[in-house]
C-alpha cells in the first residue's frame, strides 16, 4: 500500500517539475526574441566626391538630414545568437535635392549588412551600407 502513494507523488513532482520548465522555457524565448528587435541602427554614409566617410547613429522611425538626404530607419534586426549572425534594416531615403519629386524615395526596402549589393543603394554622390542594429 505505501509504494502506490510514493508513486502517485512521484507523478505529482514529474507533473510540477514539467510546467516548472516549460515556463521558464516560454519566459526565455520570448525574451530572448525581444533583444532582436533595437532601437537604434548604425549605418555608414560614404561622400563618393571627397572620399570621406561617417558613421552615423539613427533612432528608429525618426528622419535623420544628412547633407542632401533624408534617412529614416524604421525597424533593425540582429540575429547574433544563430550561426551565420546577420543585421538587417528596413531604411528609407530621400534626395531633398530633388524638389519636384520630394516624396519619392531615393531607396526604400531592407538592406543586410553582410550582402549590401541584394538591394544597392543607387546614389550618385553618397553611398550607404549597414553597419549594427542595437
Amino acid at each position: 500500500m505505501q509504494l502506490k502513494k510514493n508513486i502517485k507523488v512521484g507523478n505529482k513532482l514529474n507533473l510540477f517539475l514539467f510546467i516548472y520548465l516549460f515556463i521558464i522555457f516560454i519566459t526565455f524565448k520570448t525574451s530572448a526574441e525581444i533583444n532582436l528587435n533595437g532601437k537604434n541602427t548604425d549605418i555608414k554614409i560614404l561622400d563618393k566626391i571627397s572620399s570621406k566617410n561617417e558613421l552615423i547613429k539613427l533612432v528608429n522611425d525618426e528622419e535623420f538630414i544628412y547633407k542632401d538626404l533624408a534617412i529614416k530607419s524604421i525597424k533593425c534586426t540582429d540575429s547574433k545568437f544563430d550561426d551565420n549572425p546577420e543585421v538587417k534594416a528596413y531604411i528609407q531615403v530621400r534626395d531633398l535635392t530633388k524638389k519636384d519629386r520630394n516624396n519619392v524615395f531615393v531607396f526604400n526596402g531592407w538592406m543586410f549588412s553582410s550582402s549590401p549589393s541584394i538591394a544597392p543603394f543607387d546614389h550618385p554622390v553618397y553611398d550607404i551600407w549597414l553597419v549594427s542594429c542595437y
